[in-house]
């Protein structure tokens, strides 16, 4: 039977409905011309990508979104294809998850501290559990007058001195350990990285990838005989990806080979 949807039959229907019901379909109307208007009839593809593009925060899917900045270079050419930007996203927070308290992970972040210590700011470490290692770093090529070490005396003050190195806008990156973290502080680094344009690398365990995360990019790390497993757990504009195999850097540790540690607050 077909469906009589004449303006004088519609009318009528619409004569028993409630005033704010009425309001609310007039709206509605309105909001599907206006639709029409600005990106032509249902179906219409071109029109919906061109809404998609003007919206940075909307994840794609599938669909590769490439970023207007380019990204910090990872040195390892495999990682590199599969992050928007072609590396270490800028102004973002980025989660390393290993079973080592970061010690081995810290070798995936080395050749990016190589080029981030030759730019004008300064490399904040945020507590590190383990003594960074000055001649191994200036081995690697790391300027070691631009590396700032913050050594807070608890869990609270790290969170505030590495969200206070992120907003300044003074660092290029700041790399922290920390234990939990709960949502809203993991939102408030997000921002302070956002406002800073800087990279706020957290080294967190494995077992941190049950919790969700405002993180842009997600790594868990595995060390292998020869180099490292990388999985991506999460990224701007894809889907998880992984195993990467990525070959190890022959140079000398970036970390004091006797495990020499700055006491590390316990969450």
């Amino acid at each position: 039977m077909r469906q009589d949807l004449s303006p004088d039959r519609v009318k009528t229907e619409q004569d028993g409905l409630s005033p704010t019901t009425k309001a609310i379909l007039e709206r509605n109307t309105l909001i599907d011309r206006d639709i029409l208007n600005r990106f032509g009839p249902p179906g219409g593809k071109s029109g919906l990508d061109d809404l998609l593009r003007q919206r940075a925060d909307l994840w794609r899917g599938r669909i590769p979104q490439p970023l207007e900045e380019r990204g910090v270079p990872t040195g390892f050419v495999e990682l590199d294809r599969e992050l928007a930007g072609g590396g270490w996203p800028r102004g973002a927070l980025i989660e390393i998850l290993s079973p080592y308290r970061g010690r081995e992970a810290l070798h995936l972040m080395m050749p990016a501290l190589v080029r981030l210590s030759r730019e004008a700011r300064w490399i904040a470490w945020v507590a590190p559990p383990y003594l960074p290692y000055a001649p191994g770093l200036a081995g690697r090529g790391v300027e070691l007058s631009r590396l700032l070490m913050i050594t807070p005396g608890d869990e609270r003050m790290c969170l505030w001195s590495l969200e206070q190195a992120l907003r300044s806008g003074a660092c290029s990156a700041a790399l922290a350990w920390p234990g939990q973290l709960e949502m809203a502080a993991l939102r408030r680094l997000q921002l302070a990285a956002e406002t800073g344009n800087a990279l706020a690398v957290l080294f967190r365990p494995e077992q941190a990838a049950r919790q969700a995360s405002p993180a842009a990019l997600r790594l868990r790390v595995r060390c292998l005989a020869d180099g490292m497993a990388v999985h991506v757990l999460k990224r701007q504009g894809g889907w998880a990806v992984g195993p990467l195999r990525l070959q190890a850097l022959q140079a000398s540790q970036p970390v004091a080979p006797d495990r020499s540690a700055y006491p590390f607050p316990e969450s």
